[in-house]
């Protein structure tokens, strides 16, 4: 699977982190994929697009790797796709990192060791709002959210499953 962790700086209002996960999920559409987000239990949200098995390593990094380089390149006010601290502030780190060997990333449910207890959260893209912030889901209330739900969020995960796409995804310029 293709994880995109988006890491927001210093300053980010959560309203543009809702908004690069849409532009993620519409690139990565762009190409055929299907995907999925999740709150990382952190700062930011996780864009999450199932591969069927085939792909090496190295393939799905360097296609992650594009899909920031891209998003970085057309909003360089929004975006940045280096992990450099200094050049985070007011922007959104594009972590295409997690898709490396060995690179780790929260899975969905486990809770962080942070205060609160955050919970990485699985959810519908028409959940996605600011009245949700990052840390919003704990494990105060995620046993209410579970139960509560009419359906599973992340139900065709699975199903949604392609191979890596060869093609270069498609640039598209954000609108501000």
């Amino acid at each position: 699977m293709i994880v995109m962790d988006l890491d927001p700086g210093e300053g980010v209002p959560w309203a543009e982190v809702i908004a690069a996960a849409i532009e993620v999920r519409e690139r990565l559409a762009a190409s055929g994929l299907a995907s999925f987000v999740k709150t990382s239990g952190g700062k930011g949200l996780h864009v999450v697009a199932p591969l069927k098995p085939g792909a090496g390593w190295d393939a799905v990094k360097a296609f992650t790797k594009q899909v920031a380089d891209s998003l970085a390149s057309d909003s360089p006010d929004h975006y940045v796709a280096t992990i450099t601290k200094s050049k985070r502030r007011g922007r959104i780190l594009i972590d295409y990192l997690r898709n490396g060997r060995g690179a780790t990333a929260v899975a969905p449910y486990s809770t962080r060791a942070r205060a609160g207890a955050p919970v990485s959260m699985p959810l519908a893209w028409d959940e996605l709002g600011t009245s949700l912030g990052p840390a919003y889901f704990t494990v105060a209330n995620t046993p209410t959210r579970l139960a509560n739900l009419p359906a599973d969020p992340w139900a065709e995960f699975r199903r949604a499953a392609v191979p890596l796409p060869a093609a270069e995804p498609r640039s598209r310029r954000r609108v501000a």
